[in-house]
């Protein structure tokens, strides 16, 4: 019960992040500058989290090459998620942004669900697993929800409409980390290959998208900030795993 617990509180603070749009309302020209190098940190905490947590501890479960076929299949799935529900973001050139508003929530709805289902199984590896996982999925969790709010005002939501429907959306991650914490009691090795699995997603997530907008900053001084905060990002990985082994 008390791994419960943690996992239920993990994901509640997961979930509030969706709230980040109260800041976008009172502070949106500072977070309009500060969003790229946001993206920096969110980068080196997914990708610390992947290769410094959630592989060691694949591996140290189980040594076959099924590990590195679960993190191909990772990043397949998340790909697939992105490519047919628009996922994260939306070209405005290239879709119909009022029916990518309610197709934003339908994805991300699927993405909070599976982030809830990695937290829950890393939890069930171990503490620090969990909370190294959900400080990478918190630091991912700014920048896209940020983006996400944008678009739902975009697409012509009323803000506090956005707002409510981003949190709604925010919370199958409940679901999904309850679905998960059931799966770990049924199914025979379930953790050992949903970690794996979620550090796929991980540096599916890291490399395909967030990288490639950090490489759309071509100014100086932007471009160092990103690539220290990105270092910061894999560091503060690297202390959690120092610290709770």
């Amino acid at each position: 019960m008390d791994t419960l617990v943690l996992i239920l509180a993990s994901i509640f603070l997961v979930s509030l992040v969706s709230l980040i749009g109260i800041l976008i309302l009172l502070l949106e020209k500072i977070l309009s500058g500060a969003l790229t190098v946001l993206v920096g940190l969110a980068t080196g905490g997914l990708l610390g989290g992947a290769f410094l947590h959630l592989l060691p501890e694949a591996l140290s479960q189980n040594s076959s090459a099924d590990i590195f076929i679960c993190v191909i299949m990772g990043i397949l799935l998340f790909f697939s998620l992105e490519k047919f529900l628009c996922w994260h973001h939306c070209h405005r050139e290239r879709c119909d942004v009022h029916t990518f508003t309610y197709m934003s929530l339908v994805g991300d709805a699927v993405h909070n669900f599976i982030d809830g289902m990695i937290i829950a199984v890393s939890y069930g590896s171990g503490i620090s697993l969990g909370v190294a996982s959900t400080i990478a999925i918190v630091f991912h969790e700014i920048p896209q929800e940020i983006g996400d709010f944008g678009v739902l005002i975009y697409g012509g939501m009323k803000r506090l409409r956005a707002l409510f429907y981003n949190f709604l959306s925010a919370l199958t991650a409940i679901a999904g980390g309850l679905v998960s914490y059931s799966l770990s009691f049924s199914v025979e090795n379930f953790a050992a290959f949903l970690v794996p699995f979620a550090a796929g997603g991980f540096i599916y997530i890291a490399t395909s998208d967030l990288i490639p907008e950090l490489h759309k900053e071509r100014r100086l001084t932007y471009s160092s900030v990103q690539m220290l905060l990105t270092l910061i990002g894999v560091l503060l990985m690297w202390l959690l795993k120092s610290m709770f082994g």
